[in-house]
């Protein structure tokens, strides 16, 4: 079975904020595919079931973004699955432009206390994750407010074709493989 989490922080106050890119992407997942995503376990929103043939967990971590490990911990453990194999993490990522996917099979949290967590509390840093682009903070911004802050006009659409690409490639690594989502995602 297949775990993908979307990193983001709970309540309607982060809802479609840069940081919750993760939960937006996962939110689109869930829609799509018919599943619902309302379970409360693991500090966590949870849904289960299938998509392309996959057995799948949706997870939207209800700790908090910087202690997200937390939640997937509890999950790693209840399914008795290995984060190199089976877990796909969804995250914004502020080095990268407005929209632009990257997708790694491991690194470091590289300055995402979200991802910095999961890292701690699951004990590896190799497992997939699809970084979603929300770009650099303006000189003038706290980074905090930043990626607390909400899409506005022409950023807004370019972010929600980017949740459904991000879905999309969490998809493509079920059914292909990493390298193939690499390959077909990873373009400038």
């Amino acid at each position: 079975m297949y775990i993908i989490a979307g990193l983001g922080n709970p309540g309607s106050r982060y809802a479609h904020t840069r940081h919750n890119v993760g939960f937006d992407a996962v939110a689109y997942l869930a829609d799509y595919y018919g599943i619902e995503l309302k379970t409360k376990k693991f500090k966590a929103l949870v849904g289960q079931g299938v998509i392309e043939g996959n057995r799948v967990l949706l997870v939207q971590p209800q700790t908090y973004m910087n202690l997200s490990g937390e939640s997937l911990r509890e999950v790693m453990d209840f399914y008795k699955a290995d984060p190199e194999e089976e877990l796909i993490v969804i995250y914004d990522d502020i080095s990268l432009p407005p929209g632009q996917l990257r997708i790694r099979g491991k690194g470091s949290a590289g300055g995402h206390n979200g991802v910095k967590s999961l890292i701690q509390h699951l004990g590896t840093q190799t497992f997939k994750r699809i970084k979603v682009g929300i770009g650099e903070k303006p000189e003038a911004y706290d980074l905090a407010d930043y990626v607390l802050g909400r899409f506005h006009g022409e950023e807004k659409a370019v972010m929600e074709e980017a949740r459904k690409r991000a879905a999309k490639a969490a998809v493509k690594i079920m059914n292909d493989g990493l390298e193939a989502a690499m390959n077909e995602y990873n373009k400038k």
